[in-house]
């Protein structure tokens, strides 16, 4: 006897930053029956709609181009189908988290969750679900990251190191451009991660490029 064996979940992730992109299609099309496909602005997200979709589930940035705050994801929702549309961003207003609840779009994901939650999230919204992280729900937005006590969070030092991780750069190359021991650039790489909410030095970025730190 045979079994038929499920049709992968299509996932579709827009954003602006190539960096999130490919993360993010490589780690859910590395998922058992999950593929990922991208666009980079909200004009794209829309055609891929139009030509692939529906998708079984797409996730789109808040601050991409064409987005005009949350009436983006509106648009991305009525072209998708009757399938999820979650809204993708680092840190979220309260008016927006309720904008999204209000227009029953499927959630929110922060670009810093956990690469392991990632797929479970996906699977649960895929899936009929609506997720919204906890952190939102109890302390509106995500206020570890310090946003509303200057500009950045940062010190002169570790925007240095910031801009030199965004050039991809390793903690050796950056000490070299620095003339910084390498064990010091890894403390301000713990540093950063921690003032920006992320759990590494990628996410750090992301998160920096959301906030125009870079």
């Amino acid at each position: 006897m045979t079994t038929d064996t499920p049709s992968p979940l299509r996932i579709l992730v827009a954003d602006d930053h190539m960096m999130v992109l490919e993360m993010f299609q490589q780690f859910l099309s590395n998922q058992p029956n999950m593929e990922a496909q991208t666009a980079p602005d909200l004009e794209s997200a829309l055609a891929s709609m139009d030509s692939d979709g529906p998708f079984d589930l797409a996730l789109i940035d808040l601050n991409m181009p064409g987005m005009d705050g949350t009436a983006g994801l509106r648009k991305a929702m009525e072209r998708n189908g009757d399938k999820p549309v979650a809204l993708l961003t680092s840190n979220p207003t309260p008016a927006v988290v309720a904008d999204v609840l209000q227009m029953g779009a499927a959630g929110i994901v922060l670009k810093t969750t956990s690469l392991k939650d990632l797929a479970n999230e996906v699977r649960f919204m895929a899936a009929g679900g609506r997720y919204i992280p906890v952190e939102l729900i109890e302390t509106g937005p995500v206020r570890t990251r310090s946003r509303d006590v200057s500009s950045t969070p940062l010190s002169a030092r570790e925007t240095t190191v910031l801009d030199l991780l965004g050039e991809g750069k390793s903690n050796r190359e950056i000490g070299a451009d620095l003339s910084l021991a390498e064990a010091t650039v890894k403390m301000h790489v713990k540093s950063i991660c921690s003032k920006l909410g992320a759990s590494n030095r990628t996410q750090a970025v992301i998160v920096a490029q959301d906030m125009g730190l870079i």
